[in-house]
């Protein structure tokens, strides 16, 4: 599948990868000391949803457009509302007409000691992220592959931080790319946090993924125990329930967590039915969050 930023910014996958950024961020602001947050395939930054691309889908509606409207039970409402904050932040209190992606929802959550670093290859959002983060001293804007990118800016210097991998999945082959890239970057670096985005179209292919993954884990920890491994890799996955695999569109998606903050699955077990609730359709939404080891 092709899946590129702009058409698809805002929609369901979006609003839980960025949820989940936020999540991982918040958790390493617990600590004084530096983080870094290397983002590889960072696109345009902002998002225009009033422009042809977002309105030829109008998949933010069924995304961030539903969540803006909810109303959420208090303990919800805490874990979702720094990534609420930063989307208003970038829309009039009177309306939604953008979507801030992931280097302006992480800039968002820097601390004066933090940095972060993003690439982007494709010319036009190139343009776009050095405009959106122009001047900006904690931010560096870097035209690259990201497949380059990723063992080449690993480990940061304050060893301290979070990789986004989010490829557009314009290649068949995007699933092995991503896996490798994750074996090279935990061979260098096997303490730093991991998030990576994965499209569900072919459960087979998404398995597999799985299991190259949670091996790269591994022996990058030198074989630990079935125990310790299910704790570095947690999976969350969700089906908005509004078709299968020969349905046109995307309806679900995951992300693998290499390294999560040990309050991240909690935080989502939380937060899981009351997106199911505004991002499902007729009822049937669904959560995974766990292991692809247990």
């Amino acid at each position: 599948m092709n899946y590129r930023h702009a058409f698809h910014a805002g929609n369901f996958a979006d609003v839980i990868k960025h949820i989940v950024l936020t999540r991982i961020l918040i958790h390493l602001q617990d600590k004084p000391a530096a983080f870094r947050l290397i983002d590889t395939h960072a696109g345009a930054g902002r998002y225009d949803l009033t422009g042809a691309e977002a309105q030829r889908g109008g998949e933010w509606q069924a995304g961030i457009g539903r969540l803006l409207q909810a109303s959420f039970e208090a303990p919800v409402m805490a874990l979702i509302k720094p990534y609420l904050d930063i989307v208003r932040a970038h829309n009039p209190a009177d309306g939604l007409v953008a979507y801030p992606g992931s280097p302006l929802v992480a800039r968002a959550l820097l601390r004066p000691q933090d940095r972060m670093v993003v690439c982007e290859l494709e010319p036009g959002a190139h343009r776009q992220l050095v405009a959106a983060l122009r001047r900006d001293r904690q931010a560096r804007v870097v035209a690259i592959d990201g497949w380059t990118a990723l063992p080449a800016y690993v480990p940061p210097q304050e060893r301290r931080g979070v990789v986004l991998i989010d490829p557009p999945f314009e290649r068949p082959d995007e699933f092995d790319r991503l896996a490798a890239g994750v074996e090279a970057a935990m061979a260098k670096w096997s303490t730093g946090s991991y998030l990576l985005w994965y499209p569900i179209k072919d459960r087979r292919a998404v398995a597999r993924f799985g299991e190259r993954v949670t091996a790269a884990v591994a022996k990058a920890l030198g074989q630990p125990s079935r125990a310790v491994l299910a704790e570095r890799v947690l999976t969350i996955e969700f089906e908005t329930g509004g078709g299968g695999p020969a349905k046109a569109g995307l309806h679900a998606a995951g992300l693998a967590v290499v390294n999560p903050p040990w309050t991240l699955a909690r935080d989502m077990t939380i937060v899981a039915p009351a997106l199911v609730d505004v991002l499902g359709q007729g009822g049937r939404g669904r959560f995974w969050i766990g292991n692809h080891n247990s």
